[in-house]
């Protein structure tokens, strides 16, 4: 996490389920079925709460504590599955500040702000698109099916590939 007023940053190691959640949220790729953060957000509106926000508030041993403020009430959590929700409902993350004390750093150079290339793919042999248009359909074929089978890393390629073309008219 990266602080909003300042340059520190939180490390926080979270599963692979939980970044690929995160990820495909921000990157508003849906998948065809729910997943748990999703089900988790369906479950909270329909007993009719709301999430406000979420806070880490602690860091024992190494290992970070959350709670979800849902209501009146605080929900201990998970700092990934807590952040995987604030994603989904858009609703600020907070951090305690002895949290940020202890376990904060500044980077030694500041990340360049530009996301890296996408890894490139040998080329399969296909049949050149005859416009811009029949590209398009390819594009949206490829990003229905890469999302069908859970290949979310190649849809969020794809979804920036469509996204380029259409910015080109």
């Amino acid at each position: 996490l990266r602080e909003v007023n300042g340059n520190r940053r939180l490390p926080i190691i979270i599963g692979a389920s939980e970044a690929q959640s995160i990820a495909l949220e921000m990157e508003g790729i849906k998948p065809p079925r729910p997943l748990t953060h999703d089900l988790m957000k369906n479950i909270i509106t329909a007993f009719g709460a709301e999430l406000s926000d979420i806070i880490i508030d602690e860091l024992r041993d190494g290992t970070f504590y959350a709670k979800l403020n849902i209501d009146s009430q605080q929900i201990d959590s998970r700092p990934s599955d807590a952040i995987a929700l604030a994603v989904r409902y858009g609703v600020q993350i907070y951090v305690a500040a002895s949290v940020m004390d202890e376990a904060a750093f500044v980077p030694e150079e500041e990340e360049d702000e530009q996301t890296p290339p996408a890894r490139q793919q040998k080329p399969k042999a296909q049949q050149p698109p005859s416009s811009k248009g029949s590209k398009l359909e390819q594009l949206h074929q490829q990003l229905k099916e890469a999302i069908e089978k859970e290949n979310y890393e190649k849809a969020a390629s794809l979804r920036d590939e469509i996204r380029k073309l259409e910015l080109r008219d």
